[in-house]
């Protein structure tokens, strides 16, 4: 991708084809795409942002503390973390992964909840989450 000023206007170049746009739709452009990687998603008990440093973060669904929440690098980071949970997996397997307390519960709810995931409850007490599909 490149991005070049021609006079007044902006040449944007992706996969060999470029398109020109006057600096209005320039940054409009620029709004849309800061909103796309920058959204809040909520489910049933978690929330999810996609923050603009690139970092996802889970957090219990109307909490209001940071304890209550796990910063991510970016999603691909949940995604390697979720690949490396064994078919059924539960609280203890998050412990073995550094998170501590209600994050671990929380984390197996948002892996059932996110669609994102291939993965259902597969028991509440104790809490379960169970894979789906092969990931």
């Amino acid at each position: 991708m490149a991005v070049e000023p021609d006079g007044g206007d902006i040449c944007v170049t992706v996969d060999g084809k470029t398109i020109e746009l006057s600096r209005e739709h320039a940054a409009e452009l620029r709004d849309a795409v800061g909103d796309a990687l920058t959204s809040r998603e909520e489910f049933f008990r978690t929330a999810a942002e996609h923050r603009e440093d690139g970092s996802y973060v889970v957090e219990r669904r109307g909490a209001e503390s940071t304890g209550n929440s796990a910063v991510f690098d970016s999603f691909a980071a949940v995604r390697r973390l979720f690949d490396r949970l064994p078919e059924t997996f539960g609280a203890e397997n998050l412990s073995a992964a550094g998170f501590t307390g209600s994050r671990r519960h929380m984390l197996v709810r948002h892996f059932a909840e996110h669609p994102a995931f291939p993965c259902t409850l597969a028991s509440r007490n104790p809490l379960r989450g169970e894979k789906t599909e092969t990931s």
